[in-house]
């Protein structure tokens, strides 16, 4: 059976020559006139090369490529980026976007087959074994501010790290509201917000991990301002998804602070999470607001495509408070997966000496529930 290229030029006369091409040689030719189209047809139709231009005027090929690479469909798919642009730079961001190929216009026929059939010799089961892999991306998310998602979500990548002795990165997601740099006595951080005014294309994983900051304690972390006049940023939703994308990349274990809905890139950061580790509090006007927040995410997937699971963050000691069983009872279909206890000596130690909780007291029960925690999601991790 005939091998399918799929082409995808705004240009309807580069649509017919590079048609034409390949048509002589025997494959089967499916077209696209722009990056949204690109993606439909490439779903529904699995071609075995695409080849793509860079100069279009929704999506440009390094965002299409960004996108087929997120698509089950489409991940090991063999892209040739096919443009005009000739620059170095230009060919450096392709690579990093995920193309497997590079060819300038205008093209001599005999190249081009060549090098769509070097492609196609190779497989894609060979690609697949020189494709980075990305790593698994562990959302932490809540139904209002104020819940310790923050502290949280840093005392998990501690924690993964202590456990697995693999790289983790941690990134705060919340422009203007960061809470790490205060917390660990860092000079005030403005990693994210640069990357935030980039655009898209420009955001690659260089640039991405030269913003990272090393820590004593393991983990890698990515951090948010604390002035809340760059809370203006959070509006730049497709700079924040080329951010994550490129995090995934650098990382076997990335866990986000994306905090709560009042977050503009809330939902389409979460659409990039493996899994998700809902936070709230064993009070019953959280546990209420926690279950609409539920069946609102259930909406897009949450709960039943992609993992969710809640964690209790108890606050106040036990009889002033709902048991897990009522907690559960009160959200069926949703699993408690680990309870932090109450802990307001350690939180305060942990303040005064600008470290996180679980490196206070190691062999603490916070630091146990944690490490409980990763066991349980690791296998999970690691079969992706």
């Amino acid at each position: 059976m005939a091998e399918k290229i799929l082409i995808v030029d705004d240009d309807i006369d580069t649509l017919r020559l590079v048609g034409t091409m390949l048509q002589k040689h025997g494959y089967l030719i499916v077209a696209a006139h722009s990056g949204a189209q690109a993606l439909k047809v490439a779903q529904s139709e699995r071609p075995d090369v695409i080849v793509l231009d860079v100069m279009m005027p929704d999506m440009d090929g390094y965002q299409v490529t960004r996108e087929l690479r997120k698509l089950a469909e489409t991940a090991l798919t063999p892209i040739i980026m096919f443009s005009a642009k000739t620059q170095v730079d230009d060919r450096v961001a392709g690579y990093e976007a995920g193309i497997d190929d590079y060819l300038t216009k205008p093209v001599h026929p005999a190249e081009l087959i060549a090098h769509v059939k070097a492609l196609l010799t190779r497989g894609r089961g060979q690609v697949a074994q020189v494709t980075i892999p990305r790593g698994y991306v562990i959302g932490v998310i809540a139904c209002r501010g104020g819940m310790g998602v923050s502290t949280f979500a840093l005392n998990l990548a501690i924690a993964w790290t202590y456990r697995t002795h693999k790289d983790v990165i941690a990134a705060e997601l919340r422009p203007g509201q960061g809470t790490w740099a205060s917390e660990l006595g860092f000079a005030d951080p403005d990693g994210l917000n640069n990357i935030l005014k980039m655009k898209p294309t420009e955001i690659t994983s260089k640039v991405v991990e030269s913003a990272l900051m090393r820590t004593t304690f393991g983990p890698r972390l990515l951090m948010a301002s604390l002035h809340f006049k760059d809370a203006k940023f959070g509006v730049m939703a497709e700079q924040m998804e080329a951010l994550v994308a490129q995090l995934s990349y650098l990382t076997p274990i990335l866990i986000l602070d994306i905090g709560t809905p009042s977050n503009p890139s809330f939902e389409r950061v979460l659409t990039l999470c493996d899994e998700v580790l809902f936070i709230t509090e064993p009070q019953p006007n959280s546990v209420a607001r926690t279950k609409v927040m539920l069946e609102d995410l259930a909406t897009i997937g949450l709960g039943k495509t992609k993992m969710l699971n809640l964690v209790l963050l108890n606050r106040v000691r036990a009889d002033v408070q709902l048991s897990i069983t009522q907690v559960q009872d009160a959200l069926p279909g949703s699993q408690v997966i680990t309870v932090i206890p109450p802990a307001p000596e350690l939180a305060f130690q942990s303040a005064q000496r600008f470290q996180p909780l679980i490196t206070i007291q190691p062999d603490g029960l916070i630091a146990q529930q944690f490490r409980r925690l990763v066991e349980i999601m690791q296998p999970r991790s690691e079969r992706q």
